[in-house]
């Protein structure tokens, strides 16, 4: 597709991110400012759902309708009960080696979540990191390990779970059994070769697809924030590209929905640098026309 005009959703804010299609509402939560939104796919209607001062990020709903959203620096999960209230509902300070990141949350409200492994922020050397699967009862298992920053996640209709490795060049496949356990690991897309320098400035100079966020179409595509990359890829089992959108500016996350389905919504930001997204109001949300449903 190639560039793309876009509508702006939402703008204003500092660093968006896990944008998610739930409730006929568009929902999504933004680092530095504490805040998790939601709002009419057109943005009207605005509401502050959550406040999160140690950082939010993933969101997702268990069974019962409540939310569940990262808070990535306490390292722990939150739940939001009926009474708007939030409190803890898994604390993984135990279990990630870095900042809780993006997560999902499968039909029985068991979430998976990864971490940053590393001290991303200050420069420290890249370091892989496991996937963790935390209970409706907040019991939590590693699932999987050697994971190369594991970041936005998708289930797919078929119960495969994708997970982008923004720092491995890769999308990760996992079978999903009825009990959460994953297992049948392979590479369900391969960009480029796994880095052999650990020092994060070779790694992102060298990235070719830097999977971010992500989100599964009824076809089995699943679209991809390129974080280095300054795109939206469409990305089928493989490793083909089929369709690309490219915003203006840095994208990291995506989620398909609207009344239609067609709707992509893409967080973008002018980067990912904590002290320069804490100081401004310039990230936004968008929205592209696309012509398959989401999954």
């Amino acid at each position: 597709m190639g560039d793309a005009a876009a509508s702006t959703v939402l703008s204003g804010y500092s660093f968006l991110e896990a944008p998610r299609w739930h409730d006929g509402r568009i929902w999504c939560s933004d680092f530095y400012t504490g805040q998790v939104v939601s709002a009419r796919e057109d943005g009207s209607d605005l509401r502050l759902e959550a406040e999160v001062p140690e950082q939010p990020s993933g969101l997702g709903w268990l069974p019962d309708g409540r939310m569940l959203v990262v808070s990535m620096r306490d390292r722990r999960i939150l739940r939001r009960e009926a009474d708007g209230s939030l409190v803890v509902h898994a604390d993984l300070g135990e279990h990630a080696t870095g900042h809780l990141n993006d997560m999902t949350v499968d039909r029985s409200g068991r979430a998976y979540v990864g971490n940053f492994g590393f001290d991303l922020m200050s420069g420290a050397p890249l370091e892989t990191a496991s996937l963790h699967r935390v209970d409706p009862d907040g019991t939590v298992t590693a699932v999987a390990d050697e994971l190369w920053f594991p970041n936005g996640s998708a289930i797919t209709r078929d119960s495969v779970l994708l997970v982008n490795e923004t720092f491995g060049n890769r999308v990760s496949a996992f079978d999903l059994t009825d009990d959460g356990r994953l297992v049948n690991r392979r590479v369900w897309a391969e960009f480029a070769p796994l880095p052999t320098d650990r020092a994060i400035e070779q790694v992102l100079a060298r990235a070719t697809v830097s999977g971010d966020g992500g989100c599964v179409d009824a076809e089995g595509g699943f679209w991809i924030a390129d974080a280095t990359g300054g795109r939206l890829l469409r990305v089928v089992e493989g490793g083909e590209i089929t369709d690309e959108l490219r915003p203006g500016i840095n994208v990291y996350a995506c989620a398909l929905g609207g009344a239609d389905g067609r709707t992509l919504f893409a967080c973008v930001a002018p980067d990912f640098h904590e002290a320069a997204r804490r100081s401004e109001r310039a990230a936004r949300l968008l929205a592209f026309r696309v012509p398959i449903p989401a999954g």
